[in-house]
């Protein structure tokens, strides 16, 4: 892969260079050139190879549980039980078929990931400007830029004109960057103030440079990103750890039930080994969990789809649920939180009249203040002084130019000014750009007959220049500590300060900048999203901490945070510099420094990363926000990585879990919710299984207990959890919101699948089903003495039982009376469709006889109707219980605390 300029090629080209100003201008020779491609390789980022359909087929059976079920099928085919096995296989290939295909159509859906360095650029090459394909510059390349180009490398500048560079996507600083190839920028310096370079995948914005390129590829800041990005992943999603806890919990629970059933077997007497066996076999068919992968399965698939709906795409199935069990958010700010978009957010007059503005970005919106003719002057400079262009092109505002430009037509649209209007009015006779050894920009311009002079640029420059202030459309002797204390309080806010002048009636062609008017400030800010402080608000509201965590300047970082609600204003934010200080103290030091803070500046992306394993450490679940290359390491690291789909990067979707596709913060909160949803739902399938799992086990050993020959066979396990419950299994992973679930905060990052409410469920509801199962297994052998007819009577009833049991797993705490039936319309017809199946079944020849089913009489059938309605009563009873417990909960006072 490509990489940048190694020591003895940089002696002889990139310093040889620096040192002989006529050695660029020739640039390399076309041979040179060539010859370098095949020795560094192309200017290209490697592109990882998508998995084919097969590799993610297969990859469907890495999970812990298929390894269970895998056994079991093993163990079936070794003691001749080959019903139990195919059943066991046909489930597996089932749920590989379907998560295969989910996550197939994910990653279609994602399938625009490219290259981020890509496209042309202009080489000097023998001595002229060259069009080349961006993948054929090599290091020590010349290159040429100018306004609107995507840097195709990194660069060391040693010419520029008026040239700044939107830098965003690697730093997260929102303003672009006005590079001077005259400053030496040490070389550990932050990205942002390496002002004497360009870096690969940078925008620019306005002007032209020329820079020697110093690294091309994986060598190019941009390409060591993208090199960590794809390192395997650090961090499991949520769901897996506590699937992986789960299946060992239920492993270890089988090996014991089964040590102990032929424990008490072998103590009771009468078994032969052969019936210990099968036994054995079955007590393992009961207990594992066969339905949860396509259940598990078809949950995380539905959870996508109502995601895709909201806005969010899912790139692997199990992402679905990470983002809901998160209980950390690292957000970027630029193009996340805010819109990146520079906005003048208010104005400020000589007489300390304060004008705000309403809409983010070139969005609609009005200025608002008393006396807001006044501000006229003061807009009209700020068009003209402008290189910009706004206009609305169909339907939609266009803007090309500077960004500061374009927020002063902007500014002037919410005043309800015609651009094309004044500009017509008002002919521009002379321009002087802005530069920043100037710091100001000027317009001469024809006015009434003379000529007028408008400039704006920083408050220092301009300040120095006014002899004048307006005040109430007079001018005034200028008060300059006034003005200067103005300038400061919006500093300190995080405000960019542009200041704003003008002079009637001056030669066309003077030079000097004297004998201004000042006419007031304008206060710039990328603004907060409308939808990001709501979004924050309910994250909060959900137990959800969010960090800011970007590139930009402190006191921006500081204003954003405060507006969000991040923080208050005498919070402190911790930097990049601070962190790297913390770093060289030691782990704890950086642990007692980061965990406090939620406003973090002029981060680095391996700063990202420490800080994100920091709360990692700290016992959070951490989901990353972002849209730019500079937030990808980070998303990699987390348990949850979320890009931005309009204005991310490749690199930064690459390394995501899920795409937010409208880049509204909003929708992230939407996907909380939705992924709090989907493990929801997951859990009451556990729990539904679960349970049944321990009334079989229950009616096991009260089987043995009792000296009675096996209850069930595994076959008809296999059938009764794959089959008869198999169908209401996957449709109760349909169940709809219940509503209140961002009113909770979200589950302990340690807290297991298996707590304490799906234990106590377990118990009580397995244990009545157990118990009364045997009462009816027990009663039907000792009043017909025919064993096969008990375990057909059984069956039926562990089938009504599971009608009763997925109807009333629909909700933890409202009584199954209380939740309309038609809102998960999949279990309104899957409850009546696997009792239907099992009656049907036991008219078919064949099927009847491999199961062991048999029609039974009405009154049979009657009896094992009214036991069921038992459980149901003790179900309701159960959650009365545990509704009151709540409330007598709600109602105790907590203790004061003495300190």
């Amino acid at each position: 892969m490509a990489q940048s300029v190694p020591q003895d090629c940089a002696e002889s080209d990139s310093k040889a260079d620096a040192r002989d100003p006529a050695m660029p201008e020739q640039g390399l020779t076309s041979a040179e050139a060539a010859r370098r491609l095949a020795q560094y390789g192309p200017n290209k980022l490697p592109e990882p190879r998508p998995p084919g359909l097969v590799m993610i087929f297969l990859r469907q059976f890495l999970s812990p549980f298929i390894y269970i079920l895998l056994v079991a099928a093993i163990v079936s085919v070794l003691v001749r039980q080959m019903p139990s096995a195919i059943f066991i296989a046909v489930v597996l290939v089932l749920n590989a078929v379907i998560g295969a295909i989910q996550e197939f159509s994910a990653q279609r859906s994602a399938a625009a990931l490219k290259a981020m360095v890509k496209g042309v650029a202009h080489a000097v090459r023998d001595g002229s400007v060259h069009r080349v394909d961006a993948a054929e510059v090599v290091p020590g390349d010349v290159l040429v830029v100018a306004s609107g180009d995507r840097t195709p490398a990194d660069m060391v500048l040693y010419s520029a004109e008026d040239l700044t560079v939107d830098e965003s996507m690697l730093t997260g600083e929102s303003l672009a960057v006005l590079k001077d190839p005259s400053v030496e920028a040490e070389p550990d310096a932050p990205l942002a103030e390496q002002v004497n370079r360009l870096f690969a995948g940078s925008v620019i914005t306005r002007g032209r440079g020329r820079g020697l390129v110093t690294a091309t590829g994986l060598k190019t800041e941009i390409g060591q990103i993208a090199e960590r990005v794809t390192a395997r992943r650090t961090s499991e999603p949520p769901l897996m750890i506590r699937i992986r806890r789960f299946t060992y919990q239920v492993a270890g629970a089988i090996l014991l039930a089964i040590c102990l059933l032929a424990g008490l077997m072998a103590l009771r007497g009468g078994y032969t080994p052969p019936e210990m066996l099968m036994m054995g076999i079955g007590l393992a068919v009961s207990a594992i969990p066969e339905g949860l992968p396509a259940a598990l399965t078809v949950a995380l698939a539905i959870g996508m789809q109502r995601m895709a709906k909201n806005n969010v795409v899912i790139r692997k199935l199990v992402a679905v649920e990470a983002l809901g069990s998160c209980t950390f958010i690292c957000s970027d700010k630029t193009g996340t939180l805010t819109v990146n978009e520079l906005t003048i957010d208010r104005a400020v007059l000589p007489d300390g009249a304060i004008y705000a503005t309403t809409g983010a970005g070139i969005a609609p919106g009005h200025v608002s203040g008393e006396g807001i003719e006044k501000l006229r002057d003061l807009i009209e400079t700020g068009v003209l002084a402008n290189e910009s262009m706004l206009e609305y092109t169909g339907g939609d505002w266009v803007s090309d130019g500077d960004i500061v430009d374009i927020a002063f037509l902007v500014f002037a649209k919410k005043y309800g000014l015609s651009l094309s209007d004044l500009r017509a009015e008002k002919q521009q006779l002379r321009l002087i750009p802005y530069e920043s050894e100037r710091a100001f920009s000027a317009s001469f311009n024809r006015d009434r007959g003379t000529c007028g002079l408008h400039v704006k640029g920083s408050p220092e420059k301009v300040l120095e220049a006014s002899t004048h202030m307006m005040c109430d459309g007079q001018a005034v002797p200028i008060d300059r500590d006034a003005i200067s204390e103005q300038f400061n309080s919006l500093a300190r806010k995080g405000y960019r300060v542009i200041a704003l002048a003008h002079r009637r009636g001056v030669d066309e062609d003077a030079d000097a900048l004297e004998n201004l008017v000042f006419l007031g400030m304008v206060a710039m800010i990328d603004p907060v999203r409308p939808e990001a402080r709501e979004a924050v608000a309910r994250c909060r509201d959900g137990g959800i901490s969010v960090a800011m965590v970007t590139g930009d300047h402190p006191a921006t970082a500081r204003a954003i945070g405060t507006d969000l609600g991040l923080c208050c204003p005498e919070d402190p934010v911790v930097t990049g510099a601070m962190i790297r200080q913390a770093e060289a103290e030691g782990s704890a030091a950086v642990r007692e420094l980061v965990l406090p803070v939620r406003v973090f500046a002029r981060i680095e992306p391996t700063q990202k990363e420490l800080i994100v394993a920091t709360f990692e450490e700290a016992g959070h679940f951490v989901a990353v926000t972002g849209d730019g290359v500079n937030d990808a390491p980070a998303m990699r690291k987390a348990n949850a990585g979320v890009a931005m789909g309009k204005s991310g990067t490749d690199v930064a979707k690459e390394a995501a879990d899920l795409i937010i596709t409208d880049d509204n913060f909003a929708s992230i909160v939407s996907g909380v919710e939705q992924g709090r949803i989907v493990y929801n739902n997951i859990r009451k399938v556990i729990s539904l299984l679960t349970a049944t799992g321990f009334s079989a086990l229950l009616l096991f050993f009260l089987s043995v207990a009792a000296g009675l020959p096996m209850p069930l066979t595994a076959v008809q396990l296999l059938w009764l959890n794959l089959v008869a419950n198999g169908l209401q299994d996957v449709a109760l992973a349909f169940e709809p919101k219940e509503g209140n679930e961002l009113s909770k905060p979200p589950r302990k990052p340690s807290e297991p699948i298996f707590e304490r409410h799906v234990i106590e469920h377990v118990l009580v509801a397995g244990g009545i089903m157990g118990l009364l199962a045997f009462a009816v297994f027990s009663f039907a052998y000792s009043g017909t003495g025919d064993h096969g007819a008990a375990q057909n009577i059984t069956l039926l009833m562990m089938v009504l039982f599971g009608n009763v049991h997925a109807l009333s797993s629909r909700s933890e705490t409202r009584s199954l009376f209380r939740i309309r039936y038609f809102a998960n319309p999949f279990l309104a017809i899957a409850t009546p469709a696997a009792l239907t199946v099992h009656l049907i079944s036991m008219w078919i020849p064949g099927l009847n006889s491999v199961i062991g089913l048999a029609p039974v009489s009405l009154s049979i059938f009657g009896l094992i109707v009214g036991v069921a309605v038992i459980f149901l009563a003790a179900e309701e009873l159960h959650k009365a219980s545990i509704r009151l417990r709540a409330r007598q909960s709600a109602d105790t006072p907590v203790p004061e605390t003495v300190s």
